[in-house]
């Protein structure tokens, strides 16, 4: 199954014109967000018409306080692969800046949604608000489709077993306290990070645990740690492993935090690769210790953990098997 990703309305193929389009940020694909997507793709194969999906580009927190950009859950790419692997046809990435902002509700259904998506049906969240000022909301947009020409379906927000609803916000607060497994709670696939692997000390090199490191956006807030984690290379091909986030308090103990993953039964050259690093559980905070003996001892002791969690894991969703299991 192939996705095409457009940055602009404009370049839609006439044949993906006239679909049933999910809009939103969709940051995590979280189980609130799969309810508007798998509602929008059952629509679209019910009248087969494409199935296609409207996000915004940078995050739109990130361009009106860009002083403390959002910590991304899904980047585009992440993102483009979740709706890939969901089954639509097409993703459109429209750039988001405050001129685009600046534009009116009514602009932004005109030239966006009937003219550039020539929609048959908007799929969107209770909250979805849009246009200068948020002026535009779900009445709004309803009003709007039937000036136009096009239904819209609203979903109510989804709330778990404790009756909050499922949020990027929560998700985020459990990520920056280690709670990788209440993310993938909420989720419902576990967290993935991706960056290429880049040069660095080779310390661990001598110490017996050459690592593949991943220099992570600086408002990555993810509790420093140790973790067990799922290593996908850019050939598709997974391996297991230990990684370590933080800054390494025994050998440096300054300088940005760094992704560090030693892979299980692995040789060979990952340099440059954009590579893909789930999350399974966290082992343990970051410590420091009294040389690199204690330091090797508990790498080792690590490992073991590591592998156990791994050996245990079971699919959460049938999403999370295609993402982080092997067929």
């Amino acid at each position: 199954m192939t996705l095409l990703r457009l940055n602009s309305v404009a370049d839609l193929p006439t044949a993906l014109k006239g679909g049933v389009v999910a809009i939103g940020n969709f940051d995590g694909i979280h189980k609130g967000h799969a309810a508007v997507l798998d509602k929008a793709l059952s629509l679209a194969r019910a009248a087969g018409v494409p199935a296609l999906v409207l996000t915004f580009e940078p995050h739109p927190r990130s361009v009106f306080n860009p002083a403390m950009p959002v910590f991304r859950l899904t980047p585009a790419a992440l993102k483009a692969d979740i709706l890939r692997r969901l089954g639509f046809d097409a993703v459109v990435e429209h750039p988001f800046d405050r001129a685009f902002a600046s534009h009116s509700a009514e602009d932004f259904v005109s030239a966006v949604l009937k003219d550039g998506f020539a929609l048959r049906e908007a799929v969107t969240g209770f909250d979805f608000h849009f246009g200068k000022g948020r002026e535009g909301g779900p009445a709004f947009l309803m009003e709007a489709g039937r000036r136009h020409g096009f239904v819209v379906t609203l979903v109510d927000a989804l709330r778990d077993a404790t009756s909050e609803p499922v949020s990027s916000s929560r998700i985020r607060q459990a990520l920056s306290d280690g709670d990788v497994e209440a993310a993938a709670d909420l989720l419902n696939h576990r967290f993935r990070l991706q960056a290429e692997v880049s040069h660095g000390r080779q310390l661990g090199r001598t110490l017996g645990y050459p690592t593949a490191n991943m220099a992570l956006p600086p408002e990555t807030a993810l509790a420093h740690g140790i973790y067990a984690v799922r290593f996908r290379r850019a050939d598709g091909s997974l391996h297991d492993g230990v990684a370590s986030f933080g800054r390494r308090p025994t050998v440096e103990d300054h300088g940005a935090p760094l992704l560090e993953t030693f892979l299980f039964e692995f040789a060979g050259d990952l340099y440059g690769e954009t590579a893909i690093v789930t999350l399974f559980k966290r082992l343990r905070g970051e410590e420091k210790f009294d040389g690199l003996d204690a330091l090797v001892a508990q790498m080792n002791r690590d490992s073991d953990r590591a592998k156990a969690v791994l050996a245990a894991a079971r699919p959460l969703s049938p999403l999370d098997a295609a993402l982080n299991f092997l067929p």
